[in-house]
């Protein structure tokens, strides 16, 4: 194991990330489990602000761990071009497995907030 534990790994990158220090500018965005006690670590040592981004995977339908895009707060949607076009998926089910997703967004960061440290 590279890091004793997600506190250790932010510890570690925060120190890399020290030149972004005090500065105003500088926001630290987490990505929900793992990356937001990494990005706690961050933040504080660069007196930084920080935000939770959350994101869900749209899954390819039958082989759901393979990402055809994702959709995040903000509006943002990605899509993986070249998934859609080997998989052959139709702009009809990226847009029903998106909207799906785009609902279970708000379900997703209260769970966050609640786990957040």
């Amino acid at each position: 194991m590279l890091f004793h534990d997600r506190r250790q790994a932010g510890q570690l990158l925060a120190a890399k990330l020290m030149p972004y220090a005090d500065r105003p500018e500088v926001l630290v965005l987490a990505l929900p489990r793992g990356g937001v006690a990494v990005g706690v670590e961050v933040a504080e040592a660069l007196k930084a602000q920080l935000d939770v981004f959350v994101v869900r995977k749209l899954g390819v339908p039958g082989h759901e761990e393979l990402g055809l895009g994702a959709v995040a707060s903000g509006g943002i949607r990605t899509l993986n071009e070249s998934v859609i076009q080997d998989q052959r998926i139709s702009t009809e089910v990226i847009e029903s497995i998106s909207a799906s997703e785009w609902q279970e967004l708000p379900t997703c960061a209260l769970r966050t907030r609640r786990a957040a440290p």
